[in-house]
């Protein structure tokens, strides 16, 4: 419901949350336009001014110092907040010499492992007193999401201390049983690596860390891991396989032997996720792949001829919880969760479609909003 203290814009911005936008474009010389079940639509008939969006993006910025260098700015992130609409990570650009604005729509209420139809071995996971936790997923996949439930879970059922380093902040966690300490990258520290060591000395029992974003990020993380600390990190990487070997990547050639070692011992798990359109009812589901750091595990992770093990080590590692991509899909589908095609789309190019001679169930509703 508007209020009569609302502009044109948070008009506009409630009425697309309200019909289920995931994200919000605004552009000079275009109308606003909203991403719902998917796809862009236009919100609005008349075109935006340089001038109106502008004026949109000064309203958006926090500070009267960012206010007064927005010419200046190429590409910043922020966040910004709506009573009784929700919250928004914002990005403006330059695209053509104009300002253009992206705004993801973050919902006030922080999500659950349930209502994320998450796996039930993550919540013992996060419980866990130290080792290395990474979310990993393409852009618009979830991670975000699936963080700030992790980080609700534990502080539900924890007594501990959690210091966040994210960019920017986006879900806000309330005291429960744990004190969780937000910080704001560019607002409360400089970067990540920085925000991570200064977090070691903060007396934290977990360290959560939007992005292992650069090789000195990755060093700290698997340094605060074998410390004693549980980390919880997030990368932009496809799937299993590729987030490891992004990681090693990552580390120093003159250290990588050793480094492998290191982050062997101190993984405790990746989960690669995407999000699927839903035929079931409206809306998107999380098909993903677990790794666990088990014994095993950890010696293909030592050895690097042995890494093309990781992925059998998935498929037959069910009963402790690990799963592949197809084998979630294939459950999916059984489950008339989601059609063949969604299954066949989301299956990534090298590895084989998911099991034939399911049959496909009608489909009853168009995918939502995840």
């Amino acid at each position: 419901m508007t209020t009569k203290s609302e502009g044109a814009m948070e008009r506009i911005i409630r009425a697309a949350v309200e019909r289920g936008a995931s994200d919000l474009h605004i552009k000079a010389g275009d109308v606003f336009r909203a991403r719902i079940d998917g796809k862009l639509v236009p919100l609005t008939k008349q075109r935006l001014t340089p001038d109106q969006t502008r004026a949109i993006a000064l309203k958006l910025l926090t500070t009267d110092e960012d206010r007064a260098r927005l010419e200046s700015l190429r590409d910043y992130d922020c966040s910004w907040g709506m009573p009784g609409v929700g919250r928004f990570r914002v990005n403006i650009l330059r695209q053509r010499s104009s300002i253009m604005i992206v705004m993801r729509v973050i919902p006030f209420a922080v999500p659950t492992l349930a209502t994320l139809n998450l796996p039930p071995l993550l919540g013992p996971l996060v419980e866990s007193e130290r080792g290395l936790l990474i979310v990993a997923g393409i852009s618009g996949g979830g991670k975000s999401s699936t963080m700030a439930a992790l980080v609700h879970h534990i502080n539900q059922t924890q007594q501990k201390h959690v210091v966040t380093v994210e960019n920017p902040i986006e879900f806000l966690h309330r005291d429960l049983t744990c004190s969780v300490t937000q910080r704001e990258v560019g607002v409360d520290t400089g970067t990540y690596a920085s925000g991570l060591r200064a977090a070691l000395r903060q007396d934290p029992d977990v360290v959560v860390i939007g992005e292992l974003a650069d090789a000195e990020t990755v060093a700290t993380a698997i340094k605060a891991a074998e410390s004693g600390f549980l980390v919880i990190t997030s990368m932009p990487t496809p799937d299993v396989a590729t987030t490891v070997e992004r990681v090693v990547s990552m580390l120093p050639k003159d250290e990588r032997e050793i480094g492998r070692v290191r982050f062997a011992e101190c993984l405790r798990g990746v989960l690669a996720q995407q999000l699927l359109p839903r035929q079931d009812e409206p809306g998107k589901i999380v098909a993903c792949e677990i790794l666990l750091g088990t014994p095993e595990v950890r010696a293909a992770l030592r050895d690097t001829a042995r890494t093309g093990d990781l992925r059998a080590l998935m498929t037959d590692g069910g009963k402790l919880g690990m799963q592949t991509f197809e084998q979630h899909l294939a459950a999916l589908v059984a489950a008339g969760n989601i059609t063949v095609e969604a299954a066949r789309a989301a299956t990534l190019p090298e590895i084989a479609p998911p099991p034939a001679g399911v049959p496909e169930r009608r489909k009853r509703s168009s995918p939502g909003k995840g």
